[in-house]
């Protein structure tokens, strides 16, 4: 069940009934892990036993690090912890890549295999990096572990968050549950105004930008260079708006029933280096990966040839987390690359006394952010490409003067431009005209005419949320 379909409106409002007749914390407690099971179970149901499996083993594991003082113990279960779940994130995600990409290997060596055909348990990605941040935290004594084996499963099967995140961590969202919800008329408005932005962006923007990106995409020969870079273009904001609207209505949703999320986006095509880039886009995901990838790799406390290593370790696993091809991996491990160069650069700079918040400030400010923008903009094609035969050509057609159709899609151009806008808008501080606050007089039309667009000019197939795949 995704957001976007009518299936989820009607559970969501008998979900939001059944919390306002439920008397007590433990009781909408338990009207929500009812609620979250079945809608995870709308999509399969059989993987509803693999969350149960996790869900309970974690939880034991983190009472039993509690309890152990013996630091070889504590190593063993948290080993446990990590090597279960990630083997059964690398059996359903990873195993049939791996064996298609060594299949000619193994085929010299005598080893015939055939083709597996795995499914993917919807959310995997994301419940699997929520679970390990609770024992991991637990094994480093930053958190207590959780007494109650219903909230750790509400915890774990927290709907909102499910399908494509924000991943929230158990010391953000298990000490909100032990206190009793809040529903109020504030937080309800609050949740209806962020869900309908994201539904708006989601449906209006990237799902009709993806009519035109997806034919350039699976045509790229037919086009000339000034399409491409508008296909280009458009994913990027495509990708943005798909992610970051359906992060607004997991927000939104949570906030209305009495839960609050991180914010997973903050205008990261603004950044003004690749660095302050993955300070804002999937905010956290990349602070899941520093503080246990990067971090526990030594982060930047060892030589500088092992802080790099750390970086593209850590980039290339971000990396291969969003996907099972090699692609992914290369897109991880490219800015992984980046953010090294940015740290020799910004070395170099303080070593050679270049000050950028000098009257030349403007200057680097700007060039930062084309040179970090276009650095995201390539790496997406390597993100979208099929192959590296096909993002070679798209890079190819890019960078070097191409003849071929020239598309240039109106409402492609109108997005494009109106996107271009709400970034000046939020670069010089004008937030009260695209933040729609609650108590701006223009809100309620604002959100009506989103509603009303997606309903009359909504694409007419149902498009997944491109997350959800990973």
């Amino acid at each position: 069940m995704f957001f976007t379909q009518i299936e989820f409106i009607v559970f969501f409002l008998l979900l939001l009934s059944c919390l306002y007749v439920a008397q007590g914390n433990k009781s909408r407690k338990i009207v929500l892990l009812i609620a979250s099971y079945y809608f995870y179970a709308y999509w399969d149901w059989r993987f509803l036993c693999l969350l149960l499996i996790i869900t309970f083993s974690d939880y034991q594991i983190g009472k039993y690090l509690h309890r152990s003082d013996n630091s070889s113990h504590r190593k063993i279960l948290i080993f446990t912890s990590i090597l279960f779940n990630l083997s059964i994130l690398f059996t359903f995600k990873y195993c049939s890549f791996f064996v298609l990409s060594f299949q000619h290997l193994l085929n010299l060596l005598g080893i015939h295999t055939g083709t597996l055909s795995i499914i993917l348990p919807l959310g995997i990605s994301f419940y699997t990096f929520r679970t390990l941040s609770y024992t991991i935290d637990v094994y480093r004594h930053k958190l207590k572990p959780c007494t109650s084996l219903l909230d750790y499963a509400v915890f774990i099967s927290f709907f909102p968050t499910m399908v494509a995140g924000p991943i929230v961590r158990a010391s953000e969202l298990l000490p909100q549950l032990t206190c009793p919800t809040i529903l109020s008329w504030k937080g309800a408005l609050f949740g209806f105004r962020t869900f309908s932005i994201g539904f708006f962006i989601k449906i209006f923007v990237a799902d009709r930008i993806a009519i035109f990106t997806n034919y350039v995409f699976d045509n790229i020969g037919v086009f000339n260079s000034l399409t491409v870079w508008l296909a280009a273009t458009g994913y990027s904001i495509q990708l943005y708006c798909d992610f970051a609207g359906y992060s607004m209505m997991a927000i939104g949703v949570a906030r209305a029933i009495g839960y609050e999320v991180p914010e997973n986006f903050n205008f990261p095509y603004l950044s003004k280096n690749i660095s302050d880039f993955w300070k804002r886009w999937h905010i956290t995901l990349s602070n899941w990966i520093m503080d246990y990838v990067y971090i526990s790799l030594g982060g930047n406390r060892k030589s500088k040839l092992r802080t790099y290593v750390n970086l593209l370790f850590a980039m290339g696993l971000c990396g291969l987390w969003h996907g099972a091809a090699w692609t992914f991996a290369f897109w991880g491990l490219f800015h992984g690359f980046a953010l090294a160069f940015h740290r020799i650069w910004t070395a170099w700079r303080v070593h050679s006394k270049i000050e950028t918040d000098s009257g030349s400030y403007p200057f680097y400010g700007v060039v930062g952010r084309i040179i970090t923008l276009l650095t995201v903009i390539v790496g997406w094609v390597f993100f979208r490409a099929d192959g590296f035969n096909s993002a070679l050509v798209i890079l190819s057609k890019m960078f070097f003067h191409s003849t071929g159709v020239g598309w240039y899609h109106p409402t492609v151009l109108f997005i494009l431009f109106s996107f271009i806008l709400i970034q000046f808008a939020e670069l010089f501080q004008w937030k009260e005209y695209h933040r729609l606050s609650l108590s701006a007089w223009y809100t309620p039309a604002a959100i009506f005419t989103m509603i009303w667009l997606c309903i009359v000019f909504g694409p007419k197939e149902f498009a997944p949320f491109i997350y959800s795949q990973f």
